[in-house]
């Protein structure tokens, strides 16, 4: 069915109309008009632990889950995300994975929104700081049988891998996974910069969630973030809450990885609901601030994860000042589609997909009006 959108390019500022025809935008032309709306390609998180008490890590979860996740995210004005597993048992992760693409092979919408699964672990550091809330007792060295094991029952939907090289057995394991098509990102590590070299040389490609999960005391160098920040071939996924990093090691690294940088959420299940107290399987007693910093009952200082959804860390950085509102946004969306591969890389393009947002700027916040996936209206407030 062919549609019509009016309002203002996210990038240019002009005024637009867009039309979808067959899920795709079959055109676009400069027109004028009046619509206080932005329309902008849809955002894409390559970092989903939960969303809206909904939670990927917590076994057993039906395949409805998958759906209300996918679903509830929509309003968040997300038309792609990477359900991320993190450490486990080998079984538990097995589970997950089956289930999730599972349901990918049976509801057509929802398998194009989750265009792969991303496991955050198990094949990790084991030193306190840099596990982050990964549970010790599951953290191993890098397994490539049993990594072929979760990509079978995956049916082959494993398409990002968060590893730390600092284990004997890793350069062969990326190499591995780099010809099977997975990309490995290197995070929660305490490798030495030697070895963060020679798994980029071995085709490492990302850094994870890059200056958390780490440390709390550093050498002033060389340390692994550094050494991350200085391989070119390292795309950098940031979170951008106004928490999780300063907004003097943002600029830093935004300006060092230039189009190589991307915002992820790294959502936890708390993710949407309201403020208040909560008791957490991995983190104990949470509370939830009404500015949505997530951190521990005990102390205010130690963070539970991350709350925050992507459009709040697109507002983040155009509020601070250290990007204007289409780059952004960019990093939320074009930027995350160009590094996987994703035809969506093509934004607000003729015949690119219609996976689009329509919001507006309201108060220094993204408030999403429409979202279209694929060109269907998935979610439309009121």
């Amino acid at each position: 069915m062919k549609m019509t959108i009016k309002g203002v390019h996210f990038a240019t500022g002009k005024s637009i109309s867009v039309t979808i025809d067959e899920g795709k935008i079959s055109n676009i032309s400069g027109e004028n008009n009046d619509s206080p709306y932005y329309i902008a390609p849809g955002l894409v998180d390559l970092q989903i632990n939960g969303y809206h008490g909904y939670d990927f890590n917590t076994l057993p979860f039906t395949e409805d889950l998958v759906t209300q996740i996918t679903e509830a995210l929509w309003k968040e004005g997300v038309t792609s995300f990477y359900p991320t597993i993190i450490t486990n048992s080998d079984d538990t992760i097995e589970k997950a994975v089956k289930t999730i693409a599972s349901v990918c092979e049976k509801n057509d919408i929802i398998g194009k929104c989750i265009p792969g699964i991303h496991i955050e672990g198990p094949f990790i550091s084991p030193e306190d700081g840099p596990r982050g809330a990964h549970g010790k007792e599951f953290v191993k060295a890098p397994d490539w049988e049993l990594f072929q094991r979760w990509q079978e029952a995956a049916n082959g939907r494993i398409k990002i891998i968060t590893l730390s090289p600092e284990w004997p057995e890793s350069v062969e394991f990326i190499e591995k996974c780099v010809g099977s098509g997975v990309v490995v990102s290197i995070g929660h590590t305490a490798a030495t910069p030697e070895q963060i070299r020679e798994a980029v040389a071995a085709g490492a490609k990302m850094s994870t969630h890059l200056g958390n999960g780490a440390h709390l005391m550093l050498p002033r160098h060389p340390n692994y973030i550094w050494e991350q920040l200085a391989q070119d071939d390292l795309w950098t996924c940031l979170i951008s809450d106004g928490f999780h990093l300063p907004e003097s090691f943002l600029k830093v690294a935004m300006k060092v990885k230039g189009q190589r940088s991307m915002l992820v959420s790294d959502a936890v299940y708390l993710s949407g609901l309201a403020p208040g107290h909560y008791d957490t399987h991995i983190g104990g007693q949470v509370v939830l601030t009404p500015e949505g910093k997530l951190h521990t009952k005990d102390n205010p200082k130690i963070l539970a994860g991350s709350a925050q959804m992507l459009k709040e860390g697109i507002s983040h950085l155009y509020k601070s000042g250290l990007t204007s509102l289409s780059e952004a946004w960019e990093m939320a969306s074009i930027r995350p589609s160009a590094f996987t591969g994703l035809p969506t890389l093509e934004g607000l393009r003729k015949n690119a997909p219609a996976d689009l947002v329509v919001f507006q700027w309201n108060e220094n916040r993204v408030k999403v009006v429409q979202t279209y996936k694929a060109g269907k209206l998935v979610y439309s407030v009121g």
